[in-house]
């Protein structure tokens, strides 16, 4: 079915009075017009699900979104770093307990080298546990003489090419639910039963340390956090004796796309009486939904969770102040994250001046990078990829932007899975268009496998260094 086109320019419908928080409740974004929504043709049975899922536990808890508040706070104070990541769109069919694992394997061992680069914590939060929808650049696709509805994640229709699939079903929703209840479940089981301890984390890195071409220096960094963690076992700081050893917080996001499931998870806090979005820890909206009077800036302003939101190219300086005192009017702390996709080539004209309307406005915000978005190339056989290379010019391009403005870079937002596909091109084993169709497993867009991801914390993290000590970083990304 169509997406649902907006009812009228967002500036049309804006005034100051519809802003305040007195008027908000989960339910207004409906007035409101919308974009990227699928068309359900069964109202009725749309409604009867939208019941079921408000009646049901919430997936995370009010307090959890609270202590990632705190901690993106911190990051954007420069006291930590945020490790975002995980797959384009999460599917139904991967709901195993070994793919959720070797994505959370690499999520750790990206981020323990990243604490080493870093020399601050790092904040980890997976695209998990209900990252089941996504926009898409059209209403349709066509395949040969065929032309049906885009997939638009398993949330909402299913990835297969036939009209019957194409259909927004409603069910998918509830069955979305149960997938993220348990894909949290076990999330939860790996952070605090030992999966995560540090030890064991950095002997895998050590195993890809061994079996990358660029080995001799990733070798020296892995030494280094080697010799950290036998000085510390030495001072007596063990994983039996100190917990943040053994286990990790891990938090979930997704983005908040498909909003009649996100109003129907969002529920009062009992302790202070606030609205939590309890689908995931952390939402984002996205670059192609962020129209200022749009439904989805209206849902999300007024939940209390910790909010992303995605900047592309287009944004102007004065729209995204505008959105910026609309998502985050008391100026908290970790609120509201500003999350670049620019693409490599357009970095370096097109954030600048976002950062230094930002900062002119006073409120207080977190900045991450999304090298991935802006740098999505289609080849001669019409295979979406990324550039491993374009990936890590961007990341070194928004770097660049912050250190030259003054602001701080606080994270990195990656598209990536635990699983050795073949999706991106470049990187240290110089995978080429000809490897695409080795493992090309993705239903959206191209993700780094686990061998890049890694390679890039590695090469994030020889950056971060260097910027701390001020030299000059380019041999840690020009020798790739």
């Amino acid at each position: 079915m169509m997406a649902e086109k907006p009812a009228a320019s967002p500036a049309s419908r804006w005034s100051p009075e519809t802003r305040s928080p007195e008027t908000w409740s989960p339910e207004t974004w409906r007035a409101r017009p919308i974009w990227q929504a699928p068309v359900y043709p069964d109202r009725e049975r749309l409604a009867a699900v939208e019941g079921r899922l408000s009646h049901y536990p919430p997936l995370v808890f009010a307090g959890e979104a609270r202590r990632l508040r705190a901690v993106l706070g911190e990051a954007a104070a420069g006291r930590a770093f945020v490790l975002q990541g995980g797959d384009c769109a999460e599917s139904f069919a991967d709901f195993t307990a070994n793919v959720i694992r070797d994505t959370f394997r690499v999520l750790l061992q990206m981020a323990v080298v990243l604490t080493f680069g870093a020399r601050v914590p790092v904040v980890k939060l997976g695209r998990m546990a209900g990252q089941y929808a996504k926009p898409r650049s059209s209403d349709t696709e066509t395949q040969g003489d065929m032309t049906l509805p885009s997939y638009r994640g398993d949330n909402i229709n299913g990835a297969e090419f036939t009209p019957a699939a194409r259909i927004p079903d409603p069910a998918r929703m509830e069955a979305g639910y149960f997938q993220s209840a348990g894909t949290l479940n076990l999330l939860r089981a790996f952070a605090s039963g030992g999966y995560a301890d540090l030890h064991q984390v950095h002997r895998w890195n050590l195993d890809f340390v061994e079996r990358s071409p660029l080995a001799a220096r990733y070798r020296d960094l892995a030494a280094r956090i080697d010799e950290t963690l036998g000085f510390m076992a030495a001072c007596g700081m063990t994983s039996a004796t100190t917990p943040q050893i053994h286990e990790t917080d891990f938090y979930t996001s997704h983005e908040a796309l498909l909003l009649p499931y996100e109003q129907a998870l969002t529920r009062i806090d009992s302790t202070t009486g606030e609205w939590y979005a309890c689908s995931a820890h952390f939402l984002w909206i996205g670059d192609r939904t962020r129209q200022p009077d749009g439904a989805h800036v209206e849902f999300l302003r007024g939940v209390k969770n910790p909010i992303g939101l995605k900047i592309g190219p287009s944004m102007a300086p004065d729209e995204l102040v505008r959105l910026v005192e609309t998502l985050n009017p008391e100026g908290v702390p970790g609120r509201l994250t500003l999350i670049s996709r620019m693409g490599a080539e357009k970095v370096a004209a097109k954030l600048p001046p976002l950062l230094r309307a930002v900062q002119s406005a006073g409120i207080p915000v977190l900045w991450v990078c999304d090298p991935m978005h802006g740098n999505t190339t289609t080849t001669a056989a019409h295979v979406k990829t990324r550039s491993f290379d374009a990936i890590l010019a961007e990341v070194r391009g928004f770097f660049d932007a912050h250190q030259a403005e003054g602001s701080r870079a606080g994270g990195m937002h990656v598209e990536m899975t635990g699983q050795n596909v073949t999706e991106c091109i470049g990187g240290a084993h110089q995978l080429t268009e000809a490897d695409l169709g080795v493992r090309y497993e993705t239903f959206c867009d191209p993700r780094l496998n686990a061998g890049q991801s890694l390679e890039l914390a590695f090469l994030l993290a020889a950056e971060l260094q260097a910027r701390r000590a001020g030299l000059d970083p380019a041999p840690a990304v020009a020798a790739q």
